[in-house]
């Protein structure tokens, strides 16, 4: 049977759903494609305002899936503007989902290879994430939910943990002059960040599993807020701790930062082989969420049986994984999804709900 939304998430489960989507490999690499964009010390600022302009988008989101409780975007989009133009958007969001699922699956193996095995044939790396994967996806939303659950704390805690220890090399004059340069470099830092809030759009999705939709606003304000806050969070450590120039001159300065200092007389001395891994867990479960989203995608757009459109959606994966070359073109992947994720706003989004909202002549969404 093609996958349906009788599995309802609660609204922890759907909150933890959401910031484990967008709480990806943006932690590792955001510090210096934000800098690189800048090279000023305002980088934090270019965060926040990205975190407080994110808040609407969701917003409107959530109000527009509100209006058909129980049904993701892939079902009622038809509803709205008509069978072809909505499967035309339902295929626009699954090339999005596997496009980004292939990326963090790639940045996942790219990290194990630098930090982990070097040597090992990438594709050694990644088709074991990949199958894990595809088991994982298997069992549905409540499964991966509940996967999140676990991982999520832990994830936070290593985090935390591992900043608290680092602010021994924080000095402030590294985020000194605010605005020396003006507002300009802060807008080409909020559009350098736009990736790390890719994938917020499987509030489309999420909305129709929720067990409560008529608390969907907050449940969904909750889940981006805390990735935006770690975001910010991240970015003023980071950069507070290493300076900008240091930062842009990393490859992954969020590591670099906590590999750079020692605990003595600590159970463990060295923070960044549990941050690294816990972070593995963590980018595995943002990969098998837009694996999710795109198999759920192709199975009600299409009415196919879940499980075949899983398997059958591997091999897209394994091959948009290893699409690319080197890290280079691995970066500019990442800017090429931000903006995919601006467009898909642009075309699927607005659209939606300006004629749901014409349609409706006023009534109001269910919350």
């Amino acid at each position: 049977m093609f996958i349906r939304t009788d599995n309802k998430i609660t609204r922890s489960q759907a909150v933890v759903f959401l910031t484990n989507t967008v709480l990806g490999a943006g932690i590792l690499t955001m510090p210096r494609s934000v800098s690189q964009a800048m090279h000023t010390p305002d980088s934090w600022l270019a965060i926040l305002l990205s975190g407080l302009l994110i808040l609407p988008i969701v917003w409107l989101m959530t109000r527009l899936s509100q209006y058909y409780p129980g049904l993701t975007v892939f079902q009622y989009a038809g509803r709205i503007v008509g069978k072809v133009p909505g499967t035309v958007m339902g295929l626009m969001l699954i090339v999005f989902f596997l496009t980004i699922a292939g990326f963090e699956i790639r940045i996942l193996a790219e990290v194990t290879l630098f930090f982990l095995l070097e040597g090992t044939p990438i594709y050694a790396i990644i088709l074991p994430f990949i199958w894990v994967g595809t088991y994982l996806v298997s069992g549905g939303i409540q499964a991966i939910a509940r996967v999140h659950q676990v991982v999520f704390p832990i994830t936070v805690l290593v985090l935390l943990v591992s900043f608290g220890v680092s602010l021994r090399l924080f000095d402030i004059d590294h985020l000194r002059p605010v605005l020396g340069n003006g507002l300009g470099p802060v807008w080409d830092g909020v559009k350098a960040s736009i990736l790390i809030f890719s994938g917020c759009e499987v509030v489309l999705i999420i909305v129709g599993f929720a067990d409560k939709p008529k608390h969907a606003v907050r449940t969904m304000l909750a889940g981006i807020s805390i990735p935006s806050v770690l975001y910010l969070l991240t970015i003023i450590v980071v950069v507070g701790g290493m300076s900008v120039n240091t930062v842009i001159t990393s490859t992954w300065p969020t590591l670099d930062l906590v590999r750079s200092f020692e605990i003595t007389g600590f159970f463990i001395e060295r923070l960044e082989f549990p941050l690294m891994v816990i972070w593995l867990m963590q980018m595995f479960c943002n990969f098998c969420s837009f694996f999710f989203q795109a198999s759920l995608g192709v199975s009600q757009l299409f009415r196919l049986p879940s499980q075949p459109v899983i398997f059958a959606l591997v091999p897209v994966i394994f091959l948009a994984a290893l699409a690319v070359n080197n890290q280079k073109e691995l970066f500019a992947l990442g800017d090429i999804i931000g903006y995919m994720s601006v467009g898909l706003f642009v075309l699927v989004t607005i659209p939606l709900l300006v004629i749901q909202i014409i349609r409706s002549r006023g009534r109001k969404p269910n919350g």
